[in-house]
Parts: C-alpha cells; sequence; structure tokens
C-alpha cells in the first residue's frame, strides 16, 4: 500500500503493556502504522511526531496530565478538525463521566477499552475517513449509561446552543435526531429515502449551524438540548 495511504496512529497510555499491543494490532494492518508513544499527556505534548498523526488513541486515565486536559492542549478548538490528529479516547463504564468531558474538550470520539480488536481498528479508519461515527451500538450504550450526566448538561444548556438548535431547518432537524441515535449515513439515507449525498450535505449543515467538530459532538448537543433523551 502507497504510504500515502498508510493510517498514521499514535498512542498515548501510561501502561507499556497495553501501548504494546495496541501497537502489534494496528502494526499488523497493511493500512495502518504507530508512529508514535507517549506514557501520559506530559510527555506527549512533548511529542512533536504526535501532531503528525492522524488518530490517537487516548487513555483517560494518566498521571501527571490525564487524556482531557491534553486533547484540549492538543487540539486548537479554532481549527478545524481536518486540519489536526482525530482524537479517539479509551474509557471503561466507570469513566462516564471523563469521557463525556473529553468528547466535549474535542476527541471524535471514544471507545471502550475492553472493544474487540476489529472494532478499535474500525473505529480508527471510521474517524480517519472524517465520519466521527464510532461504533454507533458502544456509542448508544455510553450515551444511555452516562443519562443522568447528560440530562443535568440538557438544564444547562445555554441560548446560544438552543438557538442554534432552533435556526435548523425540518429536514435538518430531522437528520439531526437520527444522528443523536447513532445512525450512519447510509441508514439515514435508506430511512428518508434520499441520496447519501444529499444526506452528507446536511450533516455538513448541521455540524456548521451548531459550531460541532463532528458527529459525536452533536450527539452530545442533542441530548444536552432535549433533541433526544436517554
Amino acid at each position: 500500500m502507497a504510504s500515502g495511504n498508510i493510517i498514521k496512529v499514535a498512542l498515548v497510555d501510561d501502561q507499556l503493556l497495553v501501548r504494546s499491543g495496541f501497537r502489534m494490532l494496528i502494526n499488523s494492518q497493511p493500512d495502518m502504522e504507530v508512529i508514535a508513544e507517549a506514557g501520559n499527556g506530559r510527555e506527549a505534548l512533548a511529542t512533536p511526531s504526535l501532531q503528525q498523526a492522524d488518530v490517537i488513541l487516548m487513555d483517560v486515565r494518566m498521571p501527571e496530565m490525564d487524556g482531557i486536559q491534553t486533547t484540549e492542549r492538543l487540539l486548537d478548538p479554532a481549527k478545524k478538525a481536518a486540519e489536526g490528529p482525530k482524537v479517539i479516547v479509551l474509557t471503561t463504564f466507570d469513566m462516564d463521566e471523563y469521557a463525556l468531558s473529553a468528547i466535549q474538550a474535542g476527541a471524535s470520539g471514544f471507545l471502550l477499552k475492553d472493544a474487540p480488536p476489529e472494532e478499535l481498528l474500525e473505529s480508527v479508519r471510521t474517524v480517519n475517513r472524517g465520519d466521527a461515527v464510532i461504533a454507533p451500538s458502544t456509542t448508544r450504550r455510553l450515551l444511555n449509561h452516562m443519562a443522568p450526566i447528560l440530562k443535568k448538561s440538557a438544564a444547562q444548556a445555554d441560548n446560544s446552543l438552543m438557538s442554534a438548535v432552533e435556526s435548523l431547518t425540518p429536514r435538518e432537524r430531522e437528520v439531526f435526531g437520527l444522528i443523536a441515535e447513532g445512525q450512519s449515513n447510509p441508514e439515514i439515507a435508506e430511512g428518508l429515502f434520499l441520496s447519501e449525498a444529499t444526506v452528507k450535505t446536511h450533516v455538513g449543515h448541521i455540524l456548521a449551524k451548531l459550531g460541532a467538530r463532528d458527529r459525536v459532538q452533536a450527539v452530545v448537543i442533542a441530548y444536552q438540548t432535549g433533541v433526544v433523551s436517554p
């Protein structure tokens, strides 16, 4: 495979064995390569090659600087998602609040640390394509598990966020609701009898109006503003 088509992956995790396992798995794929590693957030920020990655697998709980702070510093909110690496946060069910905070900090999604290898690999490919649809079943499980946190966030949603949602056209609002349910573009297209290209255009308009970095953040906004309920 041409080097230009190789997905460059960086690993940030304080457990060497975990990094070694991920490295072996990723490097076994013809379309992926691990180009950088770090044992904590501070080390990650001090590793220039990390910014050259397409996708970063980021542990949430690490010494010195956790995954949330690291994500905030790595991802410049003034830049578009396409201009820098995309972050997948690695979490467990007992770390729900951290996962939500990391996504709000700019991560493109989250994945359970004990997810099957094929799910992790497909998540890396999906995020690299820019879809940011990470294992819809996992997304739904985690969002439902985070119901109390999301409900609290919904009560605190500011007026500007509500106004952004209200600015959506009826069709965009319909597509927005389906995105929040974890549906992919092909699924939305089939359900609404639209072409995938049309759905993709609607998704782009929705993200722009909401000021959302990607689809996963749009899902969080949907819960926060009450468009969908856990």
